[in-house]
């Protein structure tokens, strides 16, 4: 698995640096001399600081080496933490199974497809910033929505939701194009969750509290032939 850095961060990174080598070089120019220990202070938190920045923007790429024939995958880097049956008005109108994981500021924070199919619906909605912890965060907040149709014809929702310090959801998907588990279909910026949306009678292999690797993680495992209630 390698690791780059995600394109999302690339002007973010380098206005960041700037702005901390305007900071540290006049510190170093005029405070040198007479209080060393303050520039070095303040280099030493620039660079603790710059290097947290770039881990949140780094994009592994990742290879899912089992059979996808129906399989679902963790859309993120994180901690499940809601899995439960729902009504989900928005598309879908109907009972599923809503499968939430929570990142914080450390997880990769790039999106990947859930499923393999095709992309039939986007949209954006504009809303609060709670925190995405809380449940009520999946229907007030900022947040996105992506469905997949399988080739078997299930309809997968993924949402992408807004934090109280993540406020920049970025999606990249498009409706009909193929949506395939190993692509990102967007990116959150600074911690948020993502909500995936599940047929019932789903197999679901995850409980709250388990740690999830996006793109990685078997999540779930559909089963077309059951009939959903």
């Amino acid at each position: 698995m390698s690791v780059r850095l995600h394109h999302e961060g690339t002007n973010i990174l380098i206005t960041l640096f700037v702005i901390l080598l305007a900071i540290n070089l006049p510190a170093w120019y005029f405070l040198h001399a007479h209080f060393m220990a303050i520039p070095i202070t303040i280099t030493v938190l620039s660079v603790i600081f710059y290097c947290l920045a770039t881990n949140f923007f780094r994009s592994p790429h990742r290879i899912y080496e089992g059979d996808q024939k129906n399989v679902v995958v963790s859309s993120v880097d994180g901690e499940v933490v809601a899995l439960e049956e729902v009504y989900e008005k928005e598309f879908l109108h109907k009972k599923v199974i809503q499968l939430s994981v929570f990142m914080t500021v450390l997880n990769v924070h790039a999106n990947w497809y859930p499923v393999n199919g095709k992309v039939i619906y986007t949209a954006h909605h504009s809303g609060r910033f709670l925190s995405a912890y809380l449940p009520k965060s999946s229907t007030e907040n900022e947040r996105s929505t992506v469905v997949i149709e399988t080739p078997e014809g299930q309809q997968i929702l993924v949402r992408q939701i807004a934090g109280a310090i993540a406020r920049r959801i970025v999606t990249y998907a498009t409706v009909g194009e193929t949506a395939s588990i190993e692509d990102h279909f967007g990116f959150i910026k600074f911690g948020s969750r993502v909500d995936i949306f599940l047929p019932l009678g789903t197999e679901v292999f995850v409980k709250i509290g388990d740690k999830t690797t996006g793109g990685i993680t078997t999540v779930a495992r559909l089963h077309p032939e059951k009939t959903e209630e």
